[in-house]
């Protein structure tokens, strides 16, 4: 009781654990490069990726741009959704004519669609889910890619009043992978691929102030982007385990080290000048692809995921930059703040405590949001 009563109270890292996980991201901020030197540049995919359907969220620009193309130019058939279609329409344009002038045009052109999709509206995830249900075809690969980190900017709140961080990078990629249930089931063997960060392992979850409204911790947008992702490992972790082998669902967290992106266009000026001092260090969109395309196309992959179920290993598998199994943070394995978050998610995003397994039986799911209202 003691020990409950000490984990109720802990309202941060420890100090060890604090320091531990920045000495981690200068390592692998100094060293990403060389630990990922055995890989090539595209990462090289297996070949019979035509019979492959994916969801690539936020693939307008950086790591999610070029994880859809080269998902694409491998044969897959990408939707790309995205905030902006008009933006994506375009991009699409440009990629065939490059595919066409490069040869690639003696093949079929490349199988690529739009469909409008806002991680600030839970609305809009939940329709987006419904539409593509609809259409009672196989999900193969949902790569939860999306994401924001307003460095320097003060605290925002989405339309459905949580704050932006938590929103885009946690909870709308987790109704949405909720919800795509059906469609993943009817792709089995399928997976759900979170990008996920180094910054957690400095991330730290209270389920009971997960706005970071209540004035136990200063919010800054450290705060909020480090927290969300650690609250993405432990959500994925749960579902890893509520997921039935028979299922044939796999899910985990790929991180793309740490990649100049137009995250950027975040960064107040003085801070961006200091952003592109290191270039050298830091991976460039295509490089930071590589994780996610690894996770979504290793023919191994669903059977590591297997071997950490059977073993009942606490977190789910989670690749690094260098495309390696590694170890989340020291407080992503704290399991029962993991079933907290888990609990408190589907709580926030307007779902029932039991709908993965209700989805998994076949079974209709009311959501609070868009056109699933029940």
């Amino acid at each position: 009781m003691a020990t409950k009563r000490k984990q109720k109270k802990k309202e941060g890292l420890g100090w060890i654990q604090w320091l531990r996980g920045w000495m981690y991201l200068i390592y692998e901020m100094l060293f990403q490069r060389i630990s990922a030197s055995h890989l090539h540049n595209p990462l090289p995919l297996p070949p019979g990726l035509n019979d492959l359907t994916c969801i690539v969220t936020g693939s307008t620009s950086g790591i999610g741009r070029e994880t859809a193309r080269q998902l694409a130019e491998a044969g897959a058939h990408v939707i790309m959704a995205v905030r902006n279609p008009k933006a994506a329409h375009q991009l699409i344009l440009d990629w065939q004519n490059q595919w066409s002038l490069s040869g690639g045009g003696l093949a079929l052109p490349l199988n690529i669609e739009v469909m409008e999709l806002d991680l600030l509206s839970l609305d809009s995830v939940a329709r987006f889910a419904q539409a593509w249900n609809a259409r009672l075809g196989p999900l193969h690969v949902l790569i939860n890619n999306a994401g924001i980190f307003s460095i320097g900017e003060p605290q925002k709140f989405s339309k459905d009043g949580y704050e932006e961080h938590m929103q885009v990078n946690h909870l709308a990629p987790a109704l949405l992978s909720v919800l795509l249930l059906p469609s993943l089931i009817r792709g089995s063997p399928s997976r759900i691929i979170n990008v996920n960060s180094v910054m957690h392992y400095v991330g730290f979850v209270d389920t009971e102030d997960m706005n970071v409204v209540s004035g136990k911790r200063k919010f800054t947008s450290l705060v909020g982007y480090s927290s969300s992702k650690l609250a993405q490992v432990m959500f994925s972790s749960v579902l890893h385990k509520r997921l039935p082998a028979e299922s044939g669902i796999c899910v985990l967290c790929a991180s793309p080290g740490i990649v100049q992106t137009n995250v950027a266009r975040d960064l107040p000026k003085i801070v961006q000048a200091a952003y592109h001092l290191v270039p050298y260090f830091m991976f460039n969109a295509q490089e930071g692809s590589r994780s996610a395309l690894f996770a979504a196309t290793d023919p191994q992959v669903p059977e590591y995921c297997e071997l950490l179920k059977a073993d009942e290993w606490p977190v789910c598998a989670y690749l690094s930059q260098d495309c390696r199994p590694t170890n989340p943070s020291e407080e992503a394995h704290n399991l029962e703040t993991s079933f907290q978050v888990w609990e408190k998610t589907l709580e926030m995003v307007g779902l029932p405590s039991d709908a993965v397994e209700r989805l998994i039986e076949g079974e209709e799911v009311p959501c609070r949001y868009g056109a699933h209202r029940g």
